[in-house]
């Protein structure tokens, strides 16, 4: 088995990844500075295999003594949250990231160089795909459509240039993975005092799904969603996008290719909002709703073309948004009822 360092382990998707990778019997070091949510505990956090290490993946020298005897690393760092999080955070999310990435590549480059690291697994974005005027989007899109006008959908095309900018001129093997809608556990309040205010509760930073289970727990009716409802997403399990990312770092087809992540079922706000107030309510309780002013980079559709990662990589999402729903609503209900949410 490999020795692994993942970037931003004590993150939403990077818990679900170091348990996979567990799992499948690596050797895993976390780098975190605990930015973003503060200190977290994990299931694995006392696992033999595991070593954590607080830190800032902009520190490159830090990285690149962890990287020494590393097989593989997971470029997983990054400033990132719900879309009102990156409208709050727009400049510094760019400028943070961009020092994140930096450092990740500088890293990688020397311990490509005089080690044994053999390849990095960049986690990207569906963001990339923030301009397209045309559904499914395929690997590929990114690069023949107009770029993100958001900052962060910018920084996260941005990432897909460092991976291909390091094999060119170093020859580092990459991989690039874009998750589509990650839904799971785990996810707190975000550290800071941005707060945004939808209807009678203020929310931290935090996703859709989350989001709307806390407004409905709070008691919220008419319910607050943005915009008229009719936004298209691909919810995605965490646990299934650990799956295809831990995947496609093994997989010896991967070398130097991305891969779309995700779920093939689209799903609209309106319904996910729907689907939830039933899963609270129960089916007498007619579910009332207001739209709020959408925020300005709100994409109406994200609808991924998932063909490559299932013909390449063998790698489907199998978890239904049923399934999400009935371990996300309990966890976020115990959240609100001990006052972490």
């Amino acid at each position: 088995m490999a020795k692994v360092l993942i970037t931003g382990s004590a993150g939403f998707i990077g818990g679900y990844v170091v348990a996979e990778l567990l799992t499948r019997g690596h050797e895993v070091v976390g780098v975190d500075n605990y930015s973003k949510y503060g200190p977290v505990s994990h299931g694995y956090d006392g696992h033999p295999r595991y070593h954590f290490v607080e830190g800032d993946a902009r520190d490159a020298e830090l990285l690149t003594e962890l990287l020494g005897d590393c097989d593989h690393l997971i470029a997983g760092a990054a400033m990132i949250g719900g879309i009102s999080y990156f409208h709050a955070y727009a400049y510094d999310l760019l400028a943070t990231n961009e020092r994140i990435m930096a450092a990740c590549c500088d890293a990688a480059i020397t311990a490509h160089r005089t080690g044994r690291l053999g390849k990095v697994t960049y986690l990207s974005s569906s963001m990339v795909f923030e301009s397209t005027e045309h559904w499914p989007s395929a690997e590929g899109d990114e690069r023949r459509i107009p770029p993100p006008l958001s900052s962060y959908g910018f920084q996260k095309l941005a990432v897909e240039y460092y991976a291909r900018a390091a094999w060119d001129q170093y020859r580092l093997p990459y991989t690039i993975v874009r998750p589509f809608n990650c839904v799971g556990v785990g996810e707190g309040r975000a550290l800071g005092e941005a707060e945004v205010p939808s209807g009678n509760v203020k929310l931290a930073m935090s996703h859709v799904v989350p989001d709307l289970v806390q407004k409905i727990v709070k008691g919220q009716d008419p319910l607050h969603i943005l915009g008229d409802g009719s936004q298209v997403r691909h919810y995605t399990y965490g646990g299934d996008l650990a799956r295809g990312i831990v995947t496609a770092m093994e997989h010896e087809a991967a070398r130097n290719e991305d891969f779309n992540l995700s779920t093939a079922q689209s799903t609209t706000v309106l319904e996910l909002a729907e689907l939830i107030w039933r899963k609270i309510k129960g089916p007498d309780v007619p579910l009332r709703y207001v739209s709020d002013d959408p925020f300005e980079y709100d994409v109406q559709r994200r609808v991924p073309d998932v063909r490559k990662a299932r013909e390449m990589l063998g790698f489907e999402a199998t978890t239904t948004l049923d399934q999400m729903l009935d371990e996300v609503i309990p966890w976020v209900t115990r959240a609100v009822h001990d006052g972490r949410l």
